[in-house]
């Protein structure tokens, strides 16, 4: 288990400020039962700080032709839908939901390289919004594998979270399995496969990065 480089600065702010209600009540001689549950709720309050930025250790196991998951969380959407910006046609659409209790990573669902990539400044409607995907702050990476075959995957701001990390850039070389997102407190990730895709996956789903299995290409 590591601790992503993006928390870094936030876990600081949270130990600062989070010391001061205990500090101030043990300065101002308050009660001691009051000191003690500030104490207790400051180091649970930290403790969520510090899990959401864990960076877990995780094997790739998936087979050629295989599409990992590329964030944990929970199936929210499987549907064939029309994917307006970069494919302009019919895709099948899979969304992650990612909770502020998940790892908020994103991983390459493929390995391949990165045709397109576009930043879109937006709203920061609820992630499970039917128009968070078009209308919320996001981010569209296109992948195409050795096959030719293209992928889509969009990183989406939520109503808590506020910043979305990129890694990666149009023409670059990706791994499957890799880092290319990050996306803070709480948020969805979308991918859109090729018609005729196996998917593997089932709505309500709890899935994990790199470990579960999204879909089989054809």
């Amino acid at each position: 288990m590591k601790f992503h480089r993006e928390g870094k600065r936030i876990v600081l702010i949270a130990y600062f400020l989070l010391s001061i209600p205990p500090l101030l009540s043990y300065a101002f001689a308050a009660p001691s039962w009051l000191t003690v549950i500030l104490i207790v709720l400051s180091i649970i309050m930290f403790g969520l700080v510090i899990q959401f930025f864990r960076v877990p250790t995780r094997a790739l196991t998936a087979k050629l032709d295989q599409v990992i998951c590329p964030a944990d969380g929970k199936v929210v959407v499987i549907e064939e839908t029309e994917e307006t910006e970069y494919f302009k046609d019919k895709r099948i659409q899979v969304s992650i939901f990612m909770s502020p209790l998940n790892v908020h990573v994103n991983w390459n669902p493929i390995s391949g390289i990165v045709q397109y990539f576009k930043y879109h400044a937006g709203l920061f409607l609820v992630a499970w919004h039917p128009k968070s995907s078009t209308d919320n702050e996001r981010t569209t990476l296109v992948i195409k594998d050795e096959k030719g075959r293209e992928i889509l995957v969009r990183q989406i701001a939520g109503a808590v979270a506020r910043r979305i990390c990129h890694y990666t850039d149009k023409g670059d070389t990706v791994l499957q399995g890799k880092e290319f997102g990050f996306i803070k407190f709480g948020s969805r990730v979308d991918i859109f496969l090729p018609i005729g895709t196996d998917v593997k996956v089932n709505i309500d789903d709890k899935v994990s990065g790199i470990e579960t299995i999204l879909a089989e290409l054809k």
